[in-house]
């Protein structure tokens, strides 16, 4: 399964003769080629996949994505599991060093 996610356009740049841009998602911020969407500017938001932005969508359409997300991460905590499906408890077992054990 491929995720691809939006992220709001922050910064332009060029690097190595691709435009490049840094993009904040929901607080996070990285950076991600620009070159399949080389009319984006700068407060839009891009769909980024593997580091590439492949297309651009507006503010409204990122917002869902995100609230979608969010219900996700919750709906999912209930059932007592991370984002990626693993039990919290086995997260904290693996993560004890073996003298914890």
């Amino acid at each position: 399964m491929c995720l691809a996610i939006p992220g709001k356009v922050i910064e332009l740049y060029e690097e190595n003769g691709l435009q490049m841009g840094k993009l904040d998602y929901a607080g996070t911020v990285n950076t991600a080629c620009l070159a399949y969407v080389p009319e984006i500017q700068v407060g839009q938001y891009a769909v980024v996949h593997a580091g590439f932005a492949i297309s651009i969508l507006d503010e409204e359409e990122a917002k869902k994505t995100y609230e979608l997300w969010d219900e996700m991460v919750d709906g999912a905590a209930k059932e007592g599991l991370d984002i990626f499906g693993m039990p919290f408890d086995e997260k904290k077992e693996n993560g004890k060093k073996d003298s914890e054990k």
